[in-house]
């Protein structure tokens, strides 16, 4: 049977990729490879995408000593650490939650994508894997961490951004995106560019060109057939973490995407609700050797 669903493999068809990702279907494990589970034992991070009770969606990003995340069974992972009370999902993952998430070493470019349910425990979560596959490192950023004391202020939440937070999102090189297939499997993903590569269009609306990726089509496969996403845009300089919940759709006019470098298709966000957490992450971030990959935003007008 095909790893795939109806909305992937629309996508891939659109995109002109069927035969290549069709050949990709072995990357894809129930249980977790050997070096898998030695790299995220090593990880002091793990992005994570669910949905709340209104079934909107989210993106997080929990944390921890190297060994906070550990292996407990051929598909099963321990995670000592969930969100805090200031999280959008904090009381989502109170309970069982269909999860993805996405860990990744930006010191190293590598990264591993995991797709479960989540069950509560005394010390964080157990999660149970239905799929465990590596991604290739291109547009990761890279960066080295130093870890300090999480200080999280009191979250700001709204409807839309701040002038401050389009500011700082028009210079983002780096955010994680959460969907969710029509039966609620959540994936977790990375996008990255130049700064720039995240378009603000105002305090409702963003955009961002799709490059060239493994053609899987995971992430627009799920925004085929279902709009809710979740973005999460970490600040690697303060720890702070700004949480985005809206829709999603796929812009595949060519046309529109020839006036962006590097962008196969186009990818327009509106920003429903906004959770921003200043000091919640514990760790510091080097400043970033830009991927060679990555194209440049600024080479010609959006």
């Amino acid at each position: 049977m095909s790893p795939y669903h109806a909305g992937e493999l629309d996508a891939q068809r659109r995109a002109g990729v069927l035969a290549e990702a069709a050949r990709l279907t072995a990357m894809f494990n129930t249980t977790i490879p050997a070096a898998a589970g030695g790299f995220l034992a090593a990880q002091p991070m793990l992005m994570l995408g669910a949905a709340d009770s209104h079934g909107s969606l989210w993106a997080t990003m929990l944390t921890g000593e190297p060994g906070f995340i550990s292996i407990t069974g051929p598909s099963t992972l321990a995670v000592d650490a969930a969100p805090p009370d200031t999280d959008p999902l904090h009381q989502a993952l109170t309970t069982s939650a269909r999860v993805g998430m996405i860990a990744i070493e930006p010191g190293t470019r590598r990264r591993v994508r995991m797709n479960g349910t989540a069950h509560p425990t005394a010390t964080g979560l157990r999660i149970e894997l239905d799929q465990v596959y590596a991604n290739c490192p291109k547009y990761i950023q890279k960066r080295v961490p130093t870890r300090t004391a999480a200080t999280p202020g009191a979250p700001r939440r709204g409807t839309g951004l701040t002038a401050e937070e389009m500011g700082f999102a028009s210079i983002a090189d780096t955010f994680f995106v959460a969907t969710a297939d029509l039966d609620g499997n959540t994936d977790a993903s990375h996008r990255g560019g130049d700064p720039g590569f995240l378009q603000v269009l105002g305090p409702n609306r963003l955009r961002w060109p799709d490059y060239a990726g493994n053609s899987m089509f995971n992430t627009l496969g799920n925004i085929q057939v279902n709009p809710r996403a979740g973005l999460l845009l970490p600040d690697f300089a303060t720890g702070m973490l700004l949480h985005l919940s809206g829709t999603a759709v796929v812009d595949w006019d060519p046309a529109h995407a020839a006036v962006v470098p590097g962008a196969e298709r186009l990818v327009d966000f509106t920003v429903e609700h906004v959770v921003r957490v200043d000091g919640a992450s514990p760790l510091r971030w080097s400043h970033p050797e830009y991927s060679r990959f990555n194209p440049h935003p600024h080479a010609a007008a959006w």
